[in-house]
């Protein structure tokens, strides 16, 4: 099982460990940082709440690079080294931001931190621009090419599932290997100009490499992923970050199945024919008896 890093914290609290969340991510952005360094953000980023309070040592253990990594990581963000880091994140913290667990066993502290993944992502969705433009891609795309793979496949089969009602041409996009170049050639050759990719952790390299291959064959990528900071960063036109929970052995997507419906809704808006396609769907559903209710 995973160290739970101090993630979740008691309800009164919850809203201050969303915004430092929103404070490092407004840190990190305009930095070139390495794949390394990336990877300590994104750390710090999932532990908000606490990593005022973390050594460069316990920094170090939890993002799984070395503690000199940790010392460049402050350095390229402009500090003189991780103690002037540290110090700074002090003094920006909200007042009565305390360190630690909290009274919650392992499965509160994993819904908990879920919690506070969502309130992170209604902040980020207060400007509803970047949505709105990536739901205008999608919908003038087609076909539109819908890639998830491995932990991502869920995500980006749900979000087909549901497009396939009102885009009329989805192709999902969810197993890897050779034939995934050619299935991005057969969207470009069939008019697709867009590609909604759904990445999360552990990122597979097949992913990163698909993206690039799909920017060079003309199509613009649209990313949900679970940090501004992940390696499809480079590779993506768009990317809309939603983070997922590290608490529990098995990483859990909440903010990023959210995310993507609403994209599906943004979407929506695009198709001027959405709403009569889903009341045909409706009315032949209630004619077949498809469904219980």
């Amino acid at each position: 099982m995973r160290d739970n890093g101090g993630s979740a914290t008691d309800n009164g609290s919850s809203e201050g460990v969303s915004g430092a969340a929103a404070r490092l991510q407004k840190l990190f952005e305009g930095h070139r940082l390495t794949p390394t360094q990336r990877r300590i953000a994104h750390c710090m980023v999932r532990q908000a709440g606490d990593a005022p309070f973390y050594s460069s040592v316990e920094l170090a253990e939890l993002a799984g690079v070395s503690q000199p990594s940790v010392t460049r990581f402050a350095v390229a963000l402009g500090f003189d080294g991780y103690p002037a880091l540290r110090r700074h994140l002090r003094e920006v913290a909200p007042a009565g931001q305390l360190a630690g667990e909290g009274s919650y066993n392992e499965y509160q502290q994993a819904v908990h931190a879920e919690i506070d993944n969502l309130r992170h992502l209604a902040a980020l969705l207060a400007d509803p621009a970047p949505v709105a433009e990536a739901g205008r891609l999608l919908a003038c795309s087609r076909p539109l090419p819908v890639l998830g793979l491995r932990a991502a496949s869920a995500q980006a089969a749900g979000f087909t599932y549901f497009a396939r009602k009102v885009h009329p041409d989805v192709r999902l996009l969810d197993e890897g290997g050779t034939m995934l170049a050619d299935r991005v050639d057969a969207a470009v050759r069939a008019g697709g100009t867009a590609l909604l990719c759904f990445a999360l952790p552990r990122h597979p390299r097949e992913v990163v490499e698909a993206l690039e291959y799909a920017r060079g064959a003309g199509l613009r990528v649209v990313t949900v992923a679970d940090s501004a900071f992940a390696p499809v960063a480079h590779h993506s036109d768009l990317l809309l970050p939603a983070a997922v929970g590290t608490g529990l052995a098995f990483d859990t997507a909440c903010a990023p199945m959210l995310l993507g419906r609403v994209l599906l809704e943004a979407m929506c808006d695009e198709l001027p024919d959405a709403q009569s396609r889903l009341e045909e769907f409706d009315a032949k559903a209630a004619e077949r008896g498809l469904f219980a209710e």
